[in-house]
């Protein structure tokens, strides 16, 4: 019985394969843990917290986020151009997610090491 349910099972329709769907990659879930703790925060200063990062891949990620409602990017009509970024109301509702992985993470460096 438990056979046919996972026959029957689809991954993507889970609200964990969402979830995953919004932060997955190598920098978002940075991206956001750095907006979460700093913002606002500039391009330049997200680009050197990432220290690896290409311009390229961070002004996707960025796109992407904020696309996903989960950022918000406000731009200064000042020469030169200011563009800083934050959470939206939804993006904060994913911190605390976060959170738990921050400590889950901390908790378990230790116990290895």
């Amino acid at each position: 019985m438990i056979k046919n349910y996972i026959e029957n099972a689809n991954f993507e329709d889970t609200g964990f394969s969402y979830t995953l769907s919004l932060i997955s990659g190598k920098h978002k879930m940075v991206i956001l843990y750095c907006l979460m703790e700093f913002a606002p925060v500039r391009f330049n200063e997200l680009r050197r917290y990432l220290k690896t990062i290409s311009d390229k891949t961070l002004s996707t990620n960025l796109k992407e986020l904020e696309a996903d409602g989960l950022i918000l990017r406000r731009e200064y009509p000042q020469i030169p151009p200011k563009v800083e970024y934050s959470l939206t109301e939804r993006g904060e509702s994913l911190m605390a997610v976060l959170e738990q992985l921050c400590t889950w993470g901390e908790q378990n460096r230790q116990e290895r090491t």
